[in-house]
């Protein structure tokens, strides 16, 4: 994994780049009152925002919402993406933002930064059309048609929505867990050992991971391919993962398992400023050790960005969106969910590129079949 710092100034610059687009906004507009009024727990009338209509209305900005958002512009769509100000606490662009190098997504031989491969994406789709606009949506009503999609500061009326929110891998908190000079996000901590696992700072050295689910299964047995040791610490004495997830992790040699364990603090290698280490504390025996690692890796969940639907397409036990089966369609014709908001198997970049391109097919169609396509809705 590379320092982080070392490429603070171009995404310095982008963010500049945004918050002046966001003074031109409001300066320019009608929405400057309401934009004010941001931190106000009250919702805004929808005569007091700016109104713009569109064929298609995306929600999002990583992989999925971007790949749609180019499938729909090159389709003549004219689509409007909110890419979110900060949205569930990350950058526009979506987890990527978060991590260094990318090296599984396809034609990046050398691997490229996830920031600028956001970048990247989110300048393909302006380049065919796409307008975007970097603020949050808060709330949509999906109850009649055509939809319509809120920010503090505008309301679209649209034909059909993609909802391509993500979601965010949960982090636990303690000293040395975060980023920054004082902390090992990103050089030795990471929360998707499919992302990360091959670099070279894991391989052939001890790893740990947090968890006891299938996904802590999951990503310990990836681990070994790579580790010389995987650790699972479990804050309980039994795990939650089925039965067979639990036979494979445990029937390998190279996996230990800390039962009734949890991080209290991670530490470093001083020379080379990446984690050495984590102190471990045994809530049995109220006992902390030292347990040597290079890498420790967060596997208990994710929380889907689904908040702001408030409860208006069906979502499983886990608060995801629910999907056809094969398809992006939700539970309402003419929104479509793509990404991690549907996803919580594979939560790849690839795949969801995968699931936008499907959402901007799904939505084109519908359009095409609701005659939007020949301005009867304009």
């Amino acid at each position: 994994m590379l320092d982080r710092e070392m490429h603070c100034f171009p995404r310095l610059r982008n963010a500049l780049r945004r918050a002046r687009d966001l003074v031109g906004l409001a300066t320019t507009s009608s929405a400057a009152a309401s934009f004010t009024s941001a931190t106000s727990p009250k919702i805004a009338a929808m005569e007091d925002l700016q109104k713009l209509k569109t064929r298609l209305c995306i929600i999002g900005s990583g992989p999925a919402a971007h790949t749609a958002a180019i499938y729909a512009a090159r389709a003549e769509l004219e689509p409007i993406l909110f890419e979110g100000f900060m949205a569930n606490g990350i950058a526009p662009g979506g987890q990527l933002t978060t991590t260094t190098d990318v090296e599984n997504f396809p034609g990046f031989p050398k691997g490229i930064l996830g920031y600028e491969f956001m970048e990247r994406c989110r300048d393909q789709s302006v380049r065919f059309g796409t307008q975007i606009h970097t603020e949050t949506v808060n709330r949509v009503d999906f109850s009649t048609h055509p939809f319509k999609v809120f920010t503090d500061s505008r309301a679209v009326i649209a034909d059909s929505v993609i909802v391509a929110t993500g979601a965010v891998a949960k982090r636990l908190n303690f000293p040395g867990s975060g980023e920054g000079k004082e902390g090992f996000w990103n050089r030795g901590i990471s929360a998707c050992a499919v992302c990360d696992g091959a670099a070279p700072i894991f391989r052939n050295k001890p790893l740990a991971v947090i968890g006891g689910g299938d996904s802590a299964m999951e990503e310990a047995t990836f681990l070994t391919k790579y580790g010389s040791k995987v650790y699972i610490i479990h804050r309980r004495d039994e795990f939650r993962a089925s039965k067979i997830m639990q036979n494979r992790a445990m029937s390998n040699p190279k996996i230990d398992v800390l039962w009734n364990s949890v991080v209290v603090e991670a530490y470093g290698e001083e020379e080379k400023g990446v984690l050495g280490g984590l102190k471990v504390k045994n809530l049995v025996s109220e006992e902390v050790s030292d347990l040597k690692v290079s890498g420790l890796f967060f596997a208990i969940g994710h929380e889907p960005a689904t908040k702001f639907l408030d409860g208006q397409l069906k979502l499983d036990s886990e608060k995801y969106v629910v999907t056809k089966p094969g398809t992006t369609q939700t539970s309402v014709p003419g929104v479509f969910a793509a990404g991690d908001v549907q996803d919580k198997k594979y939560r790849q970049a690839v795949t969801a590129a995968g699931t936008g391109c499907m959402a901007a097919l799904e939505a084109e169609h519908y359009l095409q079949e609701i005659g939007s396509q020949e301005g009867k809705s304009d």
